[in-house]
């Protein structure tokens, strides 16, 4: 990907069905754009004009609308007398649009008043300053398509994306254009396509439209179940459409186990971190997340503490094959997956070393009474149990 791709075909190929490759390295000597999302000042548009004018630049102007293009060229020019100005649309004569365009690259020109037309491939390096009127009446991709069309030598250049005032955006556009304005580094169409992914929606990825049932059954799922097809199909596998989806296993111990306010402040911060502990693929990954809290925040409190060890708990439940694993003061039970890895054989022996102690409550429910007050001794505990009915390796604490 060397500029910005579309949500649904970036999704595409996310989810696999589509190869991904990333040309992120820039050409020699290129710098990246400054962009300014501001509102409509003469002042400030004037003075963008001029700084680009005395260092022997062009501008780009675009607005647009076909229909009063004119009366905003001349109101640029009434702002700027010193500027020569041209106009350009895709309602021009094909050689009047072509003619314009040669005048505007060989310099006879100052500012080319254009509408959208200037996306389409326009290289001129001498142009290193555009200028977006209502940016946000734009999609994302098209904004850093045209902010593109500047900057193409090794002068530095700058975007302005002119709006009629923050506070009355949609929250979309407002999205938008903060996205576009935070990532101005050289490279960063993937990261925006990402922001359009989440902005717009990922899209009905094989229909007519570009929204289809995915709100019925929610994003996660969606790409849970996407994911697995597309792992079948490469298996050389018929996907089994009627089986069910593999289910996130539960570990419930009834003690404070989270990311306190006064530990990690910034709320946005706390749940990027839920999130990664949440999407944990196995311990090592969780050794590094105690270590950056570690050096981020200081040495974990209680009840960051137990966020991990409830997170590793959770990572050998699920390779066993449980459902859920829940212990308060007085004991708790353990919920099996139909289909499981446990070995019968290893639970029939627990039973047997303590009858009052464990006991079936049906196929897939065991049943612990023993006191756990004390939270060290629960997590312990649980923890002894589950290595006893894997028969694996100690569980690292958190």
């Amino acid at each position: 990907l060397t500029a910005t791709p579309i949500p649904r075909t970036l999704n595409m190929a996310l989810g696999g069905l589509r190869e991904l490759s990333i040309i992120a390295t820039p050409p020699a000597e290129r710098l990246p754009i400054k962009t300014f999302v501001t509102e409509w000042h003469d002042a400030t548009v004037r003075e963008a004009i001029l700084r680009e004018l005395r260092r022997g630049g062009q501008i780009y102007y675009v607005h647009n609308e076909v229909r009063d293009i004119v009366r905003v060229a001349e109101s640029i020019g009434k702002l700027v007398p010193e500027a020569k100005i041209c106009i350009g649309h895709g309602q021009m004569r094909e050689r009047e649009l072509e003619q314009m365009m040669v005048d505007f690259y060989h310099r006879r020109f100052d500012i080319l008043v254009a509408t959208t037309i200037i996306e389409s491939g326009i290289d001129v390096p001498s142009a290193n300053t555009i200028i977006i009127d209502r940016a946000d009446r734009f999609g994302l991709a098209q904004l850093h398509q045209m902010r593109g069309r500047v900057g193409r030598s090794h002068h530095r250049a700058y975007a302005y994306l002119l709006v009629p005032s923050r506070k009355a955006l949609t929250g979309d556009a407002l999205k938008r254009l903060e996205a576009l304005e935070s990532l101005e580094e050289l490279g960063a169409g993937f990261v925006l396509a990402t922001h359009d992914l989440e902005i717009r929606g990922a899209g009905e990825l094989l229909g007519e439209q570009q929204s289809g049932e995915m709100a019925e059954v929610g994003l996660t799922m969606y790409l849970d179940m996407l994911d697995r097809a597309v792992k079948a199909l490469r298996a050389g596998r018929r996907v089994d459409l009627d089986a069910p989806l593999a289910s996130q296993s539960e570990v419930e111990l009834r003690v404070p186990s989270l990311l306190p306010e006064d530990y990690v402040g910034d709320v946005q911060v706390r749940l990027a971190l839920y999130k990664r502990i949440a999407a944990a693929p196995d311990e090592d990954a969780l050794d590094g997340m105690l270590v950056e809290l570690t050096d981020r925040f200081g040495e974990l409190p209680t009840a960051a503490r137990n966020l991990l060890r409830t997170a590793r708990l959770r990572l050998v439940a699920r390779r066993l094959g449980l459902r859920r694993v829940d212990f308060g003061t007085h004991g708790g039970q353990l919920q099996f997956e139909a289909q499981n890895s446990i070995d019968p054989k290893k639970v029939i022996a627990l039973l047997q070393s303590n009858p009052r102690e464990y006991r079936l409550e049906g196929p897939l429910k065991l049943r612990v009474s023993h006191p756990l007050v004390d939270e060290t001794e629960r997590f312990e505990f649980v923890t002894g149990l589950l290595q006893r009915l894997g028969g694996g390796a100690a569980i690292m604490g958190g």
